[in-house]
């Protein structure tokens, strides 16, 4: 839609206020609200803002920065609605005030390396799973709204709290696919429609503020912490991706011929991304609580490996119709819903176009349960392991040139101190397991 066009959609649906938003390099999100009478004039110029107050933006003496929304992300918020008038959405780019776009703005990341995929004649698409939990809203303690387990039958509150989800997501024009119980308890699931990166990006974001509004209105709490608790399955966010021709509109990872009916494009791409993985482990798992989901027993992946019928391995070859070929995809298993989705997203695409381009060749499928392997029989078939800690990981982007040109200078150093400064603030805590082991020594 142009100025015009949303204008006049902004006074049908009866708006007062526009929330404009963006998000810091963590991926939590962020916004301005301004009144309906200042959108026209933010359409045409944007929105100034102080980026120095913004986790890994910008110093004291470069703060000016403005926001630019982007027309097509317009909609109306279901859950601020109110018979006084409504408030509508519109998602960001930055641009400092030359006019050039920010290079710490995480939505400008993905776009730019869309493009770099777009130069190549390919487009990439991605089906994010995000898991969360659902908690009582004590004070003292986070209890489970419920006991049930995988696929369950929703109990009455819970199917309450779901269709209301779905219907907001809907409003929100998120086509959800399915939603479903996980295997913790008040654990859930939410599939949303397959599609073009970027507008993935935005819609995982919308659905993350979705369920955490609707569910503090019910007096629950939204976690989307990837191990809440200890012994119980962790959150996971894992994406299904594949690429399209741009000219054709077929699925370039799909061939007949091969067993798995991939192509070669699909197994190099799988290739770069299992080539650059330990590094993408500190923007795909971003929190040191990230990496005790990453552990055995819990179908987490630990080994860098690929497989089809396999979950412990890293990426996994999804079943698909026979009929419909554009359906060929692969899934990533790593990733967890505290990730930021633009960034996350950005050096899934950049690794595995690094595959494409470097023709890297990739290793043959594990299709045993790797959790079952001993230590000498990981080491005789070289599988390698994850990072085990966000300190490993964020020294494992610091070595990897191809993760530094994707997230750029300003935001690789910045994002590299803020996860520094983390595992810094970790490792000073004393927590009640430790008090409880060694108090007596």
């Amino acid at each position: 839609m142009g100025t015009r066009e949303i204008l006049e959609k902004a006074k049908a649906d009866n708006v007062i206020f526009i929330n404009l938003q963006f998000t810091d390099i963590l991926g939590c999100l962020k916004e301005i609200t301004a009144p309906i009478q200042r959108l026209e004039d933010i359409l045409e110029y944007g929105a100034w803002f102080d980026g120095s107050s913004i986790e890994g933006f910008a110093r004291i003496h470069e703060s000016d920065l403005y926001l630019k929304p982007d027309p097509s992300t317009y909609t109306v918020i279901p859950w601020l609605s109110s018979p006084d008038g409504n408030a509508a959405r519109l998602i960001c780019d930055i641009y400092r005030p030359d006019g050039t776009p920010f290079e710490g703005d995480p939505r400008f990341i993905l776009k730019k390396t869309l493009k770099k995929a777009q130069d190549m004649g390919l487009e990439y698409n991605v089906g994010p799973e995000l898991e969360f939990y659902l908690f009582r809203g004590d004070t003292d303690k986070i209890t489970p709204m419920d006991s049930n387990g995988y696929f369950d039958l929703a109990t009455d509150e819970a199917h309450i709290m779901i269709r209301e989800i779905t219907a907001a997501l809907e409003t929100l024009s998120i086509e959800v696919e399915a939603s479903h119980h996980e295997v913790g308890p008040g654990q859930y699931e939410v599939d949303f429609k397959y599609g073009d990166a970027l507008i993935t990006a935005d819609r995982l974001l919308t659905l993350r503020v979705a369920v955490k509004a609707i569910s503090q209105r019910r007096g629950l709490k939204a976690s989307f912490m990837p191990k809440p608790l200890m012994g119980m399955a962790g959150s996971g966010m894992h994406v299904h991706q594949s690429l399209f021709d741009v000219k054709s509109r077929k699925n370039v990872f799909y061939d007949f011929s091969d067993k798995y009916r991939l192509s070669k494009i699909a197994y190099n791409f799988i290739a770069g991304q299992l080539n650059h993985i330990k590094a993408m482990m500190a923007i795909l798992c971003p929190t040191v609580n990230s990496y005790k989901r990453l552990v055995t027993g819990f179908e987490a992946p630990v080994y860098i490996s690929w497989a089809r019928i396999n979950r412990s391995a890293l990426v996994r070859v999804p079943h698909w119709f026979e009929d419909k070929p554009n359906s060929a995809r692969i899934e990533l298993r790593c990733p967890d819903p505290a990730c930021n989705p633009y960034l996350a997203f950005a050096v899934m695409l950049a690794a595995g176009l690094d595959g494409i381009e470097k023709n890297i060749s990739l290793s043959e499928p594990i299709e045993e349960d790797l959790y079952k392997f001993d230590e000498a029989k990981l080491a005789a078939m070289n599988i390698e392991t994850l990072p085990s800690s966000l300190y490993e990981a964020i020294d494992e982007l610091k070595g990897d040139e191809l993760m530094r040109n994707v997230l750029g200078d300003h935001l690789y150093k910045r994002y590299i101190n803020v996860k520094t400064k983390e595992w810094n603030e970790f490792k000073t805590q004393v927590t009640k397991w430790e008090v409880e082991k060694y108090l007596d020594i």
